[in-house]
């Protein structure tokens, strides 16, 4: 689940999105539209219009989900008519992980298939970096984050290898004075925790 939110760019609107719809339609009560898959039925997100009516958001883009926001958010598709009720995972999206395996990609020659330790989990990347190597610790950008481009970080699969998140270059996260040469960020060992949210 990731909110938006920009009074300038976009009007009074908070903008959920819960995930991609293939065939798009949209229902409105009051002051909320709800946008669903007309086939399967499925919730894709909502739109809050006038939302400084029913809590105040401090964002120009991405908010920074809470639960008080989470509790608000609920509050306007009930007082508008809406049932569903929206939970979110509020653990950080932008982890330290550390690269136990790299495979060459069974079908891409510049791809390698990583195995990433992220602290809770274990996950399966597929990197383009030409320096990915295991033993590194880097910054992993898990299912659901919103990179600095506004890009929403999903479950994919890279010439037929399954992949969820992203091992990210300096460039990617936007750090001052990234170097401008292709390849993912490696971190200092000793500094950083497996697992830990990686600030920036």
């Amino acid at each position: 689940m990731n909110v938006f939110y920009n009074l300038e760019g976009v009007g009074d609107v908070l903008l959920i999105n819960l995930g991609e719809i293939e065939h798009r339609t949209f229902e409105r009560k009051g002051d909320v539209a709800r946008i669903f898959d007309e086939k399967t039925n499925k919730t894709g997100g909502f739109n809050i219009f006038n939302a400084s009516r029913y809590f105040q958001v401090d964002a120009k883009g991405q908010v920074d989900l809470n639960e008080e926001i989470l509790g608000k958010i609920n509050e306007a598709l009930e007082i508008n008519g809406f049932e569903e009720k929206l939970d979110a995972d509020f653990s950080p999206k932008f982890v330290v992980g550390y690269v136990k395996e790299k495979e060459k990609h069974p079908n891409a020659d510049k791809l390698s298939v990583c195995k990433v330790d992220v602290g809770a989990d274990e996950l399966q990347i597929v990197c383009g970096a030409p320096n990915v190597e295991a033993g590194q610790k880097v910054v992993v950008a898990k299912v659901g984050a919103v990179m600095p481009s506004g890009m929403i970080i999903k479950d994919a699969e890279l010439r037929g290898v399954p992949s969820s998140g992203m091992i990210c270059s300096a460039r990617e996260l936007a750090l001052p004075n990234a170097p401008q040469e292709k390849g993912i960020l490696v971190l200092e060992d000793e500094k950083y925790e497996v697992g830990q949210e990686f600030k920036f």
